[in-house]
């Protein structure tokens, strides 16, 4: 499925370069591009600015020119879902004249985000809530021009609780300008109203309820499927990308029959998704929202007139919402017990940071920055839920055996990041490399970079990577600082995604050659002040980790 020859990817990535530097030498032609544009679309002669306009399947939309970037917001896919609570998206109704597309759409419903933490920028412009929320972003350097431009469609984090797409750091202007891309990206139902499944307590009428919110992004790619070409694009060279839980959302759509042939690279940043919930599992949480709301399972048809704020606060009672086993739209689980062979013929690369869990714990329990030998242990039991059975006392000795330098913290957040947060890569990875010969490659990586920002303590923490895959880390530099390093991270980093979305294969000029992963090297690009491959990462930990069985939270 790769559209560069073999592994190897020097030529690709010249290729790469060539086509992008001889289009950029054409967009930076300044009275060229504003004529283009002006036959794209109209000319504001009040500002004398362009606006350019294009037409999809519903309907004309305006947007706005940023840095010889088109950019359109806002733009519906699917209809309102408040008509629609709990079930299947549809599109939407077609309009007449001409709608501005200048300014995101509305959040999912969730609760208030947090803005305080050291992610509060994830939380983004245009905080209002709404069922009316299916809308996504388009950023192009062209329209209607044939440009058969990558389609780099992107999947926010959160889990699948919260958050939105409207946040500066997942601006696409920079990655459309450095490699002649369209990005795509995309708000969908969350929580409750995304993930609550009532199939077995309200029969047929609510079938889909437990994955609407996954069914979403299939619309969405079934819109950009259907429109992108107007904007340049190509819908048969789609990649799909998310950090986090955006990551774990398409994990899950390789195993969803209705997202076949709507993509075609998949990429997944510190987010992955061994397995969905089971039905039982979902139904238990079904359960506790109606009690919550004072509900019994023969008055279900209540909940899709329950006012939105009262099924937020009720959908708390549940704790987790993700997608289910529903035999319907999702028939087994996305990784288990091997790599789905619907996708297997897409190419994947999967990456995580070397210390997530700071971020991920230490965010929101300082205290785990103070640990010391002696409340170790205790620190450890309560936060290494996926450590199975092993002798804690165990872990601690193997990792300071292996990292004589660390002190009781360092142990404590190296043991929760590879046992919790590292664990699911690597068996993403190592089934995908165990599928039949023939299948498409995959390619490992870890961020190593340790931030620079409040002395360090982040290090290579959840969320650093963000920044600097959109080349975007003057807007977060509260995690990656402003300096030429981060700087030249972003440029490797941002490259790799970039040529993966052309290519199915991550290789360029500014990184060490990257192979595939396979069972016996397990290859990986450690990206680092300066990246390097290596075999086989964190050997003995992966070796101490891998008899537990792993199962995603919740699930």
């Amino acid at each position: 499925m790769s559209d560069s020859p073999s592994n190897g990817s020097a030529s690709s990535s010249l290729r790469l370069s060539r086509r992008t530097l001889l289009r950029g030498m054409a967009l930076g032609v300044g009275g060229l591009v504003a004529s283009s544009l002006a036959r794209a679309g109209k000319f504001d002669s009040v500002v004398r600015r362009v606006v350019p306009i294009a037409t999809t399947r519903t309907g004309k939309i305006s947007g706005y020119v940023e840095d010889e970037i088109n950019v359109f917001k806002g733009i519906p896919y699917g209809a309102d879902t408040s008509a629609r609570r709990f079930m299947a998206p549809v599109p939407p109704e077609p309009w007449v004249g001409v709608r501005e597309s200048v300014s995101f759409g509305l959040r999912s419903p969730q609760a208030a985000a947090n803005t305080s933490g050291v992610l509060g920028w994830m939380t983004g412009i245009n905080e209002r809530i709404s069922e009316d929320c299916l809308t996504l972003n388009v950023w192009t350097g062209g329209l209607r021009d044939g440009g058969k431009r990558p389609v780099m469609v992107y999947f926010h984090g959160g889990g699948y609780e919260s958050l939105s797409v409207n946040a500066p750091v997942y601006d696409g202007v920079r990655l459309c300008k450095r490699g002649d891309v369209v990005v795509v990206t995309v708000n969908h139902r969350l929580n409750a109203f995304g993930y609550l499944y009532l199939a077995e307590l309200g029969g047929p009428e609510f079938a889909d309820s437990g994955n609407v919110g996954q069914l979403d992004l299939v619309l969405a790619l079934q819109w950009v499927r259907d429109n992108i070409e107007e904007f340049g694009g190509d819908p048969k060279r789609v990649l799909i990308f998310g950090e986090s839980g955006g990551g774990a959302k398409c994990a899950t759509l390789m195993a969803m029959p209705a997202a076949k042939g709507l993509f075609h690279r998949v990429a997944t940043s510190s987010g992955e998704t061994v397995t969905a919930s089971r039905p039982e599992t979902a139904t238990q949480r079904a359960r506790a929202v109606l009690d919550a709301l004072g509900i019994a399972p023969d008055r279900i048809q209540e909940l899709k007139t329950v006012p939105m704020d009262q099924l937020i606060k009720a959908s708390r009672a549940a704790g987790f919402f993700g997608p289910v086993v529903d035999g319907r739209t999702l028939p087994r689980h996305p990784f288990d017990p091997d790599a789905p062979g619907l996708s297997a013929g897409v190419p994947m690369m999967v990456g995580t940071n070397l210390d997530e869990a700071r971020v991920l714990i230490g965010s929101t329990h300082p205290e785990t920055f103070e640990l010391t030998w002696e409340t170790l242990p205790a620190a450890l039991e309560r936060f290494s839920d996926k450590m199975g059975k092993l002798d804690r006392a165990g872990v601690i000795a193997t990792y300071r055996k292996l990292y004589p330098e660390f002190k009781a913290s360092d142990v404590f957040f190296a043991a929760t990041t590879d046992s919790r947060d590292w664990r699911p890569a690597v068996v993403e990875i190592e089934r995908r490399a165990a599928q039949p010969a023939g299948a498409a490659p995959t390619f490992s990586y870890q961020l190593e970079w340790p931030s620079p920002e409040d002395d360090g303590k982040w290090k290579a923490g959840h969320g650093v990577d963000l920044p600097l895959i959109f080349d975007n880390i003057r807007v977060a530099s509260r995690l990656t600082g402003k300096g030429e390093e981060a700087q030249r991270l972003a440029d490797q980093m941002s490259d790799a995604y970039i040529a993966f979305a052309y290519y199915g294969n991550p290789n360029t000029p500014k990184i060490p050659h990257w192979p595939a992963y396979d069972l016996q090297r397990r290859a990986t690009m450690a990206f680092n002040a300066t990246s390097k491959v290596v075999e086989d990462p964190r050997s003995e930990p992966r070796k101490l980790f891998s008899p537990v069985p792993y199962e995603n939270p919740g699930t």
